[in-house]
């Protein structure tokens, strides 16, 4: 026997061994099914990839993620005392479900403001982090060493100088090309600085499927910042596009003032046990009643002088921020957006940069669809990934194909991750419909049950929907050619692994 033939036939008990990996894994058979493809049909490449990409950190190995949950329960309770809070009836069983499974707790008494453009968050995060004066958390799944990143840096030291507590967590994985001299300028200047769950060989393989997705800012815990744009210079110059030079990029996110910064900051403060191991619990983190009666004071005011209470339920918003990751038993932001879709009477609006839905999400939208619920889907028409963009295109005809209206952004790239319903209830956050984020990725999203917010944030849906193009007008993407078809359904094979 050559030696050609010992080493294929020793390649074949490998990728075996590994299938049969796979398989005791208990995955979701969609999982089992797309790796099993991967490493049969993509020799070697296909093994490398599981055992960087695939392999499933035990839970148990994060066990200490869910002892802190219990800790900060005890710390919340503590700092926490609400009057007046009145939960909306048929929103309840949501609420009940976030509290319930990782006890995400409702907060009253918000400012919520929405930014639409870096030009908007990044001004206001720095004027915020100049205001501050006791700490600042960010926790970025991106902090790019570049002209913005640096402008945001040189800010945070600045404050670390003046004795304000700073501390930052990165994802390695979402950092990779940036040089560790960056963090290390920043240590040096007096900022704590973790990554979250390094990446390094041989390591590397049991850390790289699961990364901290989340965009979180925490400043003094009276404001807070969440939603889709990570720190990089791109979120405000846009990315480059072949054959159009450059395209826009449109995001969204949500400043908060008030009660509901201390979810944030419970959201944050696990990631720093997780990365760091010290449990911060300090008061100062959970401002008391009375800093926190200003916001108050000023909802009433406004009403007062406006004559109208519409304005107090503006800026005194009701919501829940809710986290979701890989450690959980389940996940709760998936379920949430599946109650939320089922639970619809008259419309639901979604927008994503990456529509590869796991099969109850795609389930629930085409149900409400079919009961006449108006489910409209906006994705951008361009993607920043090619594979992850041809993986889309069979998911979003079949939305079409099932009464949901989709359109595609055509004035840039659509970054942004909201969900708006019936008026009422709304969500942003750094979830995308796709697997990734609803089953690998520690994630966050803020769900605002407010009649006001809801508003403002269907009419950011609409007004990109104008900049959009339908996706029944565009025949070559409802009726590919047999070759497109058979690249797409390619692509579709691995979006569970993308």
């Amino acid at each position: 026997m050559s030696w050609l033939n010992i080493m294929f036939l020793l390649y074949q008990l490998i990728a075996i061994g590994v299938v049969i990996h796979v398989i005791m894994d208990n995955r979701q058979p969609v999982k089992t099914m797309a790796w099993g493809l991967v490493i049969f049909f993509v020799p070697v490449i296909g093994i490398v990839a599981y055992l960087f990409f695939g392999v499933n950190t035990r839970r148990e190995r994060m066990v200490g993620r869910r002892s802190l949950d219990q800790l900060t329960k005890r710390s919340m309770l503590g700092f926490v005392e609400q009057q007046d809070l009145q939960l909306p009836g048929e929103y309840k069983p949501i609420i009940d479900l976030f509290i319930n499974q990782s006890f995400s707790l409702p907060f009253n008494n918000n400012k919520v403001e929405l930014l639409t453009s870096g030009y908007e968050f990044f001004p206001m995060l720095l004027r915020d982090i100049a205001h501050a004066r006791n700490h600042i958390h960010v926790d970025m799944y991106i902090f790019e060493d570049d002209a913005l990143g640096r402008l945001i840096a040189d800010a945070l030291m600045a404050k670390a100088r003046e004795g304000v507590e700073v501390r930052v967590i990165y994802d390695d994985v979402g950092c990779w090309s940036v040089s560790n001299r960056f963090y290390e300028q920043m240590r040096e200047a007096g900022i704590e600085v973790e990554a979250f769950l390094p990446v390094r060989f041989p390591s590397f393989t049991s850390k790289a499927n699961y990364r901290n997705h989340r965009k979180i800012v925490v400043i003094d815990g009276l404001v807070g910042y969440i939603g889709g744009m990570n720190i990089a210079l791109r979120y405000v110059k846009g990315i480059k596009s072949k054959g159009t030079g450059s395209m826009p990029w449109r995001d969204t996110m949500v400043r908060i003032e008030g009660r509901g910064v201390y979810s944030l900051q419970r959201a944050f403060l696990i990631d720093w046990y997780f990365v760091d191991r010290t449990l911060l619990s300090n008061r100062n983190y959970y401002p008391s009643n009375s800093q926190l009666s200003i916001i108050n004071y000023q909802c009433a005011v406004r009403a007062k002088d406006s004559n109208d209470s519409t304005l107090c339920i503006e800026h005194c918003a009701l919501l829940q921020t809710v986290t979701s990751s890989p450690t959980s038993p389940y996940p709760e932001i998936m379920q949430g957006y599946v109650r939320l879709i089922m639970s619809a009477r008259r419309y639901i609006y979604i927008e994503t940069p990456y529509f590869l839905p796991t099969d109850p999400v795609l389930f629930a939208l085409k149900t409400a669809s079919q009961t006449g619920v108006d489910v409209r889907l906006l994705a951008p028409r361009k993607g920043d990934a090619r594979i992850t963009e041809w993986a889309c295109r069979s998911y979003l005809r079949e939305a079409q194909e099932a009464g949901i209206q989709v359109s595609l952004y055509e004035a840039g790239f659509l970054h942004s991750k909201l969900m708006v319903c019936d008026d009422k209830v709304c969500t942003c956050g750094s979830t995308n419909v796709d697997f990734r984020s609803f089953e690998n990725n520690f994630e966050a999203n803020t769900f605002f049950y407010d009649e006001q917010v809801a508003q403002r944030m269907r009419n950011i849906f609409l007004d990109d929907e104008q900049h959009s193009v339908a996706l029944s007008k565009l025949s070559h993407r409802m009726h590919p050619t047999f070759r497109i078809r058979l690249l797409e359904g390619l692509a579709r094979l691995f979006s569970p692994l993308l």
